[in-house]
């Protein structure tokens, strides 16, 4: 099954073109800047604190930090997947070259195989950090 990861660059474009507003949409409509936003309530370092206690809070911020992408990245898999699923189904099959009334004529294994493609395809990955970075910009400041 055909990808972002495994099409032709002409083929990218044309996709990418197609997908953009699903993509806009979905991003919103699951709050994903949002999501990824929120930080943890993080160890502030005490006043003339010793190199042990600085290794604490350092050790202690890094858990903080770990568990809240854990708590963000399991809000996002909900928002996307149990309250959006018709949506999230959209982006997918739009990014695998299939048009979205068509995407149960596909096995869950192909589009999983297809999601690993493009997760491990640095380009992409780069392509929409890139784009996801631009959003979150004013258009004046990129």
């Amino acid at each position: 099954m055909k990808n972002l990861a495994t099409c032709k660059p002409s083929e990218f474009v044309a996709q990418t073109a197609k997908i953009k507003n699903a993509v806009a949409d979905w991003t919103k409509l699951i709050g994903l800047s949002e999501i990824r936003s929120t930080q943890p309530n993080y160890v502030r370092l005490p006043e003339g604190a010793t190199a042990e206690q600085r290794a604490d809070v350092i050790r202690t911020n890094a858990r903080l930090k770990q568990e809240q992408a854990y708590k963000n990245f399991n809000k996002i898999l909900d928002k996307a997947l149990v309250e959006h699923p018709n949506e999230t189904l959209e982006v997918l099959a739009l990014s695998c070259f299939v048009e979205p009334a068509n995407v149960d004529d596909h096995t869950i294994d192909e589009y999983l195989q297809c999601i690993m493609e493009m997760a491990q395809c640095k380009g992409v990955l780069n392509f929409f950090s890139l784009l996801a970075q631009l959003e979150q910009k004013p258009t004046l400041t990129v």
